[in-house]
């Protein structure tokens, strides 16, 4: 499990360094048609910037966005006291507990560390997990939290608007240019071509690394809990009640236990998350290891 793990870290290391290719070659397609290197670092900045913006708000957002409500102890004491037992085997801070009204299965955690940690789970999963497959889940959301999965998210939805602002740039920059201008057609065609493939391809990026990311965070629960039966079977419990949740939103969809949002066919070749049959097979393939 340790090796399924950190082969996951190491293959999110690769795929954020594309997000840096990809941003380099379109602030380098810019500096060729004007013949400014600046634009080079302007890209960059740009790219960071986005993904500085995301870093401080996308908790806020995300919670207001999916109708999520903070709740204390005596409000839910099952729920609250297994978020409470997470953190002290973690050794992490308790984090913020939320619950959002919805008859899906379905939880998140957000947050740009572990000081800043909310995890919400909807009613429905809350109704129907047994104490064991409660933990579970909890735990897998607690360790995107120790895994610091959701700061990696906020940064690469960040590189992802990023690019496509950039893409948007470039485009615009083709059609008014003045036609005086003594650019190699070459370039011209390269950078029509990469503005409108790289948002396509940063699309795809995005969807591997949150995929990794599912991955890890399975992986994780079943370190801390020792006990992957219990995944296991809420995972076959959220495929059999479903996961889509009332108030749907692409933005935070990556951010859900399960997929949270309708579709079937390319909406799931497009989805942020891995099919449930390959988180099962996995967890029961480590479950063998352990």
């Amino acid at each position: 499990m340790y090796s399924a793990i950190a082969a996951n870290k190491r293959k999110t290391l690769l795929i954020m360094a594309m997000f840096v290719v990809i941003i380099g070659g379109l602030g380098w397609i810019v500096s060729a048609l004007y013949g400014e290197p600046s634009f080079l670092y302007l890209a960059l900045v740009i790219g960071g910037g986005y993904a500085l913006v995301q870093y401080f708000a996308a908790a806020k957002i995300a919670l207001a966005m999916n109708g999520a409500k903070e709740i204390q102890k005596r409000d839910d004491p099952r729920y609250y006291r297994i978020v409470e037992n997470l953190a002290i085997t973690t050794g992490m801070p308790m984090p913020k507990v939320y619950v959002i009204e919805d008859p899906a299965l379905n939880a998140f955690a957000t947050g740009r560390d572990p000081k800043h940690a909310v995890v919400a789970a909807t009613t429905g999963l809350l109704d129907i997990m047994n104490d064991s497959e409660l933990e579970a889940v909890m735990a897998h959301e607690m360790g995107h939290v120790k895994n610091y999965d959701i700061r990696v998210m906020m940064i690469v939805f960040g590189l992802v608007s990023a690019i496509g602002f950039i893409a948007d740039m470039i485009l615009h920059m083709m059609f008014w240019r003045d036609e005086d201008d003594n650019v190699n057609p070459l370039v011209i065609i390269l950078g029509i071509v990469a503005a409108l493939i790289a948002p396509l391809v940063a699309t795809f990026v995005q969807l591997a690394i949150s995929r990794q990311r599912e991955y890890l965070a399975d992986g994780t629960s079943v370190m801390t809990t020792r006990y992957p039966e219990g995944m296991i079977s809420a995972l076959k419990k959220i495929r059999d009640h479903g996961s889509t949740v009332k108030r749907q939103s692409t933005s935070t969809a990556h951010l859900f236990f399960a997929n949270p949002l309708k579709g079937g066919g390319l909406a799931k070749l497009l989805s942020t998350h891995p099919p449930i049959e390959d988180r099962i097979a996995r967890l029961e393939a480590m479950g063998t290891k352990l």
